[in-house]
């Protein structure tokens, strides 16, 4: 059971444990062209002979219908089609988002993610016709050298063209870059920051630092060894000095890892997993994250879910099903799941975590929801954390906040006391 509502700004915040659907959907397409060297996402690549992302998209599409039936879609206002590559579907791209359009009628935000290589003209005006209204284009960089180095198969040039063409389109544009990788110099970063912001039409940009993952091509060529072009040190220069060319250039740092010329260009679907509020995740490794009311609902179609732990207030599920699982049968029921509950305790200390993310600093509501619940302990932490000098008087991340954010989260985490959460896997019973 949820604890009783308190007043004020906290029991506004507290409204969003009680969201009867999603606010935000997420849709996962797992074909890439090729494979990048650093990539660990559930991603495959696809030739061009290959008959599975027809079917796949299909049944994504079958899904969303499904969840629209649920009442799951009813509050939504954001959607994004993500991978993997959704260009390398085509036309069946636009099919996709019209589906997703139709499907959540409140939709105030549409992006599909994009890769120069596959964003041909034809894909641009079908998306954009289907009723996308901003396209994230995988830059990464504008250095051929670094491109090679990351696997990436488009070139700079290519980059280039098709961002202007993107724009030339009327879409709301985003660039995703990424740093601290080989051969980057300080020279050749400022030189990709600033190719992307001169390119017309670029309202948003998002920064990464290359992690290097395990299992990787990247990481087998490190064979376990920490490059300098990769240190913690690297990283945070190369984030730093982001930040210095893309502010000088009229963007403002809105999260982490984000940029917008105008709290207009924010992208409204990221915020939404920063800021507590329930999202549906459709496709092969997509994660949702569902009140006790959406989660119940999704149950009514998926029996493999099993009754919901009690005590729990939050229920974050992934699914496990392949894609050619999904594609051979899109039913909601037929999917195998990890499912993870969260008590009120840690749902809110995983809040404060992600609100943790926003330069703007933790919600008002959230702190007097979460002081609610945790009582002295919450400003005895916020305390500290100002004190070591993570976060400044308005609880807004400082610049060590936003750099050594991992050191910030697990003392907000760590509010929830037991951290320890019910974990177990969900499988379909068949026909």
């Amino acid at each position: 059971m949820l604890s009783s509502p308190s007043g004020g700004l906290g029991a506004a915040w507290r409204r969003r444990l009680l969201a009867p659907g999603a606010d935000a959907l997420y849709l996962h397409v797992p074909f890439c062209a090729r494979k990048c060297a650093y990539c660990d996402f559930a991603s495959w690549p696809s030739p061009r002979e290959d008959a599975l992302p027809m079917p796949y998209a299909k049944a994504l599409g079958g899904q969303v219908r499904e969840a629209m039936r649920l009442g799951l879609l009813e509050g939504c206002g954001t959607a994004y089609v993500g991978g993997g590559t959704p260009t390398l579907l085509g036309e069946g791209l636009g099919e996709l988002v019209r589906c997703v359009a139709a499907g959540a009628p409140g939709l105030r935000e549409l992006t599909c993610e994009a890769n120069p290589e596959s964003l041909s003209d034809a894909v641009l005006a079908d998306v954009s016709d289907a009723g996308c209204t901003r396209l994230s284009i995988g830059v990464q960089s504008l250095s051929d050298p670094e491109l090679a180095e990351l696997g990436r198969i488009h070139d700079a040039a290519r980059a280039r063209e098709r961002v202007e063409a993107a724009a030339a389109s009327g879409l709301d544009l985003s660039c995703d870059l990424m740093c601290a990788i080989p051969r980057q110099t300080p020279a050749s970063w400022r030189a990709t920051l600033e190719g992307v912001v001169s390119l017309g039409g670029v309202g948003h940009v998002s920064v990464y630092p290359l992690q290097i993952e395990e299992g990787t091509p990247m990481a087998r060529r490190m064979a376990g060894a920490q490059p300098p072009w990769n240190s913690s040190d690297a990283q945070a220069s190369r984030m730093k000095q982001a930040q210095v060319e893309l502010e000088g250039h009229g963007f403002r740092r809105y999260e982490v890892a984000s940029y917008a010329r105008s709290s207009e260009r924010e992208c409204r679907h990221n915020k939404a997993y920063w800021t507590g509020r329930p999202y549906l995740g459709l496709g092969t490794g997509a994660a949702s994250m569902l009140t006790v009311e959406g989660y119940l609902r999704l149950l009514e179609a998926c029996p493999q879910l099993g009754p919901l732990p009690e005590g729990m207030a939050r229920a974050r599920i992934k699914v496990l099903s392949g894609r050619e699982e999904i594609a051979a049968d899109p039913r909601l029921s037929s999917l195998e799941f990890e499912e993870e509950f969260l008590t009120e305790r840690q749902a809110a200390a995983e809040d404060l975590m992600l609100g943790a993310r926003l330069a703007c600093g933790l919600d008002a509501g959230l702190v007097c929801h979460a002081r609610d619940l945790f009582g002295p302990s919450l400003d005895e932490t916020l305390g500290r954390m100002i004190r070591e000098g993570y976060l400044d008087d308005a609880l807004a991340p400082t610049e060590r906040g936003w750099l050594l954010g991992n050191e910030l989260y697990a003392e907000l985490w760590g509010l929830a006391g037991d951290t320890r959460t019910i974990v177990r896997r969900s499988e379909a019973k068949g026909p």
